[in-house]
């Protein structure tokens, strides 16, 4: 019989999400018999301890004779116990240096770690994860902030309403202005902030069009790394070999930061990549952008203006391009700026459900099928206090 524990969130800011909710772990119950689930206490979780109990489960605060740790974030590295098996975004694939006492620490105390980001499938896509409900919520807090901005609309914040359905309901209420909206990025992050365009019906063209004229409604272009970088040698691209060698290419994004008022950031950043612009060409008068969904939050990099993340509590700050500092948004100089690096939080209900569904039917199997998709395999980043083969390039970060 193996074990399992849903394990409290211990992070600060706190994080209401959770890998399963009752409903989840009940099926995950129901389809694997052989599993037993043991549910950590908590205070600030969306779902109550009690929820879980009705539904059947223990609920405990000592959940050491469990095998297999799921979370969400990173694991404080005193309640982490050893020899067990922890399942969470540890963030360190990257060698974040903020997290290298984590992974150092999961290497001493002979934890298996299993990372959410890198659970993928053979051809290397991920599986699970937040993605789609970033989208959505960084979507929707930049129509906010443009409301806000120029006092024609006043949105609640996500994280005060319910569910997804109640934030889509205030979106119904609003009427958009007549902007330029450009969206980058392909994976689930620009599907969820494209589901909100598309929930406002603004009409979506192509990159010519979009770029060659004006409209008399609000309009969006939803772009990827090819048209927004072109190789340096003017040959035709290609996405793998961007991605492989991003240094063979050069930003091409400067015809859309004259022609868009509204930019919303879904793409992912690979480092070396070419940044969208830099400070300097934000300063010119030609350049057009007011405001910034930037949903992918890297700082500083390939968009100047994302100077620091914004936080749930105060999502909106001002970007002066002249000074190149922090300023009111409100200012009309100011690029105003959204960058909130944990929007799923602002959802987590509908996030926790949408990622239970992807764990359940990606993950759990592999325990119970020998792992004969390489499910586990793959995400493991740690075993009997070594870094694995696949992830020993991590080693001169812990060392």
């Amino acid at each position: 019989m193996l074990k399992f524990a849903i394990i409290r969130e211990e992070k600060t800011p706190p994080d209401r999400r959770v890998v399963f909710s009752p409903k989840h772990l009940k099926k995950a119950k129901n389809q694997f018999p052989e599993a037993q689930f043991k549910v950590q206490t908590s205070a600030i979780r969306i779902f109550k301890d009690e929820e879980y109990q009705n539904e059947g489960f223990q609920v405990s605060e000592d959940i050491s004779d469990c095998e297999v740790m799921i979370g969400v974030k990173e694991v404080p590295i005193d309640s982490l116990i050893p020899n067990k098996k922890y399942f969470f975004f540890s963030h360190t694939i990257k060698k974040q240096p903020y997290n290298r006492d984590l992974l150092k620490a999961i290497l001493d105390k002979n934890i298996e770690l299993f990372d959410h980001e890198v659970i993928t499938s053979e051809s290397g896509m991920r599986l699970i994860g937040f993605g789609r409900y970033a989208g959505l919520v960084g979507a929707y807090n930049g129509f906010r902030a443009i409301g806000l901005k120029n006092d024609i609309f006043n949105l609640p914040k996500a994280d005060d309403l319910p569910d997804l359905n109640a934030m889509l309901d205030q979106l119904d209420k609003i009427k958009v202005p007549n902007l330029k909206i450009v969206l980058t990025g392909s994976g689930k992050v620009s599907r969820g902030a494209k589901e909100i365009l598309d929930h406002l019906k603004i009409r979506q063209v192509e990159v010519t069009e979009y770029l060659a004229s004006e409209f008399e409604e609000p309009v969006y272009c939803h772009i990827d790394v090819l048209d927004y970088n072109k190789r340096l040698d003017g040959n035709e691209g290609s996405i793998p070999e961007f991605f492989k060698n991003p240094e063979l290419y050069e930003s091409d994004f400067w015809r859309f930061a004259v022609s868009s008022d509204f930019f919303i950031a879904g793409h992912f950043y690979g480092q070396g990549a070419p940044v969208f612009f830099t400070k300097e060409e934000a300063k010119t008068p030609n350049f057009r952008i007011k405001y910034i969904a930037d949903i992918s939050c890297d700082i500083a990099e390939p968009i100047p203006s994302t100077i620091r993340a914004s936080t749930i509590t105060d999502p909106i700050y001002g970007y002066d391009p002249k000074t190149e500092t922090e300023t009111d948004y409100k200012n009309p100089d100011a690029i105003t700026v959204m960058a909130v690096d944990n929007l799923p939080c602002e959802l987590p209900k509908d996030a926790s459900e949408g990622f239970g569904e992807m764990f359940l039917e990606n993950v759990l199997p592999a325990f119970f099928n020998n792992d004969e998709n390489g499910i586990l395999e793959r995400a493991r980043m740690t075993k009997d206090g070594k870094l694995t083969p696949r992830y020993s390039y991590l080693q001169d970060f812990v060392s």
